[in-house]
């Protein structure tokens, strides 16, 4: 049946969030920043994509494209000389998508301070060796804040693909 993890091997049809879950930290440099001295959306973009693609590669062991950004949102900005720590983890899993959610924090290196600057939801498809989507693990979500996680990217993806139909008529 296409879409089934039935070609999946048996220790892979089912992974819990915490086996793809990525942190990175970034400092940010003058390069990276625009007039006011914070950091570029685009630069943060780039960053939201690789640490998402990471997760996504983790959580199938394949290769992944991104397939849709949806909900970017920049509370705050992220001035020179902070630490960006992403964090992301696989919210949700169906045949060949998966949904990866990141979050933003910056650190002031000075004093520890952290606040929440940007959060993404980013859809990755897992690609076979031919190019083609190809099944993924389901995602077991463990914790309260996994599982909430977990129905709320549901409801996006349903929502995702109505939206697709719709346009397609």
């Amino acid at each position: 049946m296409a879409g089934s993890t039935s070609s999946l091997p048996p220790d892979l049809k089912e992974l819990p969030v915490s086996k793809s879950q990525v942190v990175m930290h970034e400092m940010v440099l003058p390069n990276d920043t625009n007039s006011l001295g914070t950091v570029l959306g685009g630069h943060v973009m780039h960053l939201m994509d690789i640490c998402a693609a990471m997760t996504a590669m983790r959580h199938c062991r394949k290769a992944v494209v991104t397939a849709a950004v949806d909900h970017l949102s920049f509370h705050h900005p992220v001035n020179v000389g902070e630490i960006m720590i992403l964090k992301a983890s696989v919210n949700y899993a169906d045949h060949t998508s998966m949904e990866v959610g990141v979050r933003i924090d910056a650190e002031n290196p000075l004093t520890g301070d952290q606040r929440h600057t940007s959060s993404a939801y980013l859809t990755f498809v897992a690609l076979d060796e031919g190019g083609r989507p190809t099944p993924v693990p389901k995602v077991v979500p463990e914790s309260e804040s996994e599982q909430r996680r977990y129905r709320r990217a549901q409801k996006r993806r349903q929502q995702r693909l109505k939206q697709l139909q719709n346009q397609a008529t």
